[in-house]
């Protein structure tokens, strides 16, 4: 998801915004956030200020900016601008999840277990959703512009208290945004930062245990350090180091690169992908899900026209039926998941039908990584809509992820977290019509 000036008008603290040099694009974070919800000015702005890495790529670039970096991409907050540059790239993706640091004590050991590739539902709440997944990004891990920068100040992990929350309420899936950067510092193929990966796997290890899926989301749109990622050793490289520590949980979710766009060549996208997908599969983690994702902010809307539709289907993978095209979907007017005003009450199964129509065509498997609407009739229907349609094409839609929650939204427009988060409260009761059957 993308920042715009609008967001960090409604109350996202500045330093929030100088924090990560990787603009997230489609990060919709709190457009309307307060300035509480940016604590330690970490807001989206913040998470995004660190995905300026994310700089959109442009032909294969997935689209992807979910987390908080997302909210910083808007120009004022793109730290990485170019990557969040272009508008109408904003408008395929939109999107930005972070552990609290009190999350970071309660977690529980990784469970290796967690299950088979079904999806399982710990919540109690049953539906007729055909879906395998529903849940929501987690930001906080992905907040701020400063590298390294400092626990509970620039950045901060989800809170697993709200986490349990909404897997009580039916959620089965989290996506955890973090930086590339912190995790590997100094250059993409370094050691894995003890401390950050030790924070990641406490909130990883609660969700999994809990029987839920965890969504690894290096949260930097194809960037490293505000650079076009054109290694696809290193990235590689990358994604083996982190895979090895998660192989022998089936229920962790390995999520290539948030919302690539801008790239340099129209094929680079879909060749990091393969670089990653290659890369975790030699490590011995044969049953877990990959999500890839493409340029344009990896927006359903343009999958069809801005490339992704010629080189992202040529991605192979060594197991069947794991791999999965992960697309963002905002229902503004230019895509970019920075205002709560949506196009129109069906404007959400129309932004998705012709992504519908390349995974079946394609014998391909899709789930919306990030979507988000405004807290007003429209957009409700507009979002049940959008659900109700991809449900009926559950033969190749897997789900959905809200965007976005996390203990730093304060009153930002689509913030998922419990217990009053606006977006909480206004969805509540239509997300539950498409939690997967227990």
């Amino acid at each position: 998801m993308r920042i715009s000036t609008s967001m960090l008008a409604a109350g996202i603290a500045a330093t929030a915004l100088a924090a990560p040099s990787v603009q997230r694009r489609n990060c919709k974070k709190p457009s309307a956030a307060s300035s509480t919800a940016v604590q330690a000015g970490t807001t989206s702005a913040a998470a995004v200020a660190q995905s300026s890495s994310v700089a959109q790529s442009s032909p294969v670039a997935a689209a992807t900016s979910s987390s908080a970096a997302a909210v910083v991409a808007s120009s004022s907050a793109a730290a990485s601008s170019s990557a969040v540059a272009s508008s109408s790239a904003v408008a395929s993706s939109s999107s930005a999840a972070a552990v609290s640091s009190a999350a970071a004590s309660s977690a529980v050991t990784s469970a290796a277990a967690a299950a088979s590739s079904s999806a399982s539902s710990s919540s109690s709440t049953g539906s007729s959703s055909g879906f395998k997944f529903m849940g929501a990004s987690e930001s906080g891990a992905e907040f701020g512009t400063a590298i390294p920068g400092v626990y509970g100040t620039d950045y901060i992990f989800p809170d697993t208290s709200t986490i349990q929350t909404l897997i009580d309420d039916g959620m089965n899936i989290f996506r955890l945004p973090f930086l590339m950067e912190r995790m590997a510092p100094s250059t993409m193929t370094a050691t894995l930062d003890a401390d950050y990966l030790a924070n990641l796997t406490t909130v990883v290890n609660y969700i999994t245990e809990a029987g839920s899926y965890a969504v690894l989301d290096p949260h930097n749109y194809a960037r490293y350090d505000s650079t076009i990622i054109s290694s696809t050793a290193d990235f590689g490289t990358f994604w083996t180091n982190l895979a090895t520590s998660f192989s022998t949980n089936d229920k962790v979710i390995f999520d290539c690169n948030n919302e690539p766009h801008d790239m340099s060549t129209d094929t680079q996208t879909a060749e990091l992908m393969q670089a990653c997908v290659t890369a975790i599969r030699g490590t011995g983690a044969t049953s877990q899900y990959i999500f890839v994702e493409g340029t344009s902010y990896t927006g359903a809307w343009t999958w069809t026209t801005s490339g992704n539709s010629e080189y992202m289907g040529n991605i192979t993978d060594t197991v069947d039926d794991l791999l999965v095209y992960e697309m963002h979907q905002y229902l503004d007017s230019d895509g970019s998941g920075t205002s709560s005003t949506c196009v129109n009450s069906t404007i959400g199964e129309n932004r998705v039908t012709a992504a519908t129509q390349w995974l079946k065509e394609n014998g391909k498997l899709g789930v919306i990584g990030e979507f988000a609407g405004g807290a007003n009739s429209d957009c409700e229907t507009a979002v049940d809509g959008m659900l109700s349609y991809m449900s009926d094409n559950s033969d190749v839609w897997l789900g959905a992820l809200w965007w976005g929650a996390g203990p730093w939204w304060g009153d930002y427009i689509y913030s998922m977290e419990p217990p009053s988060g606006t977006a909480y409260t206004a969805y509540k009761d239509i997300l539950s019509k498409y939690y997967p059957s227990a």
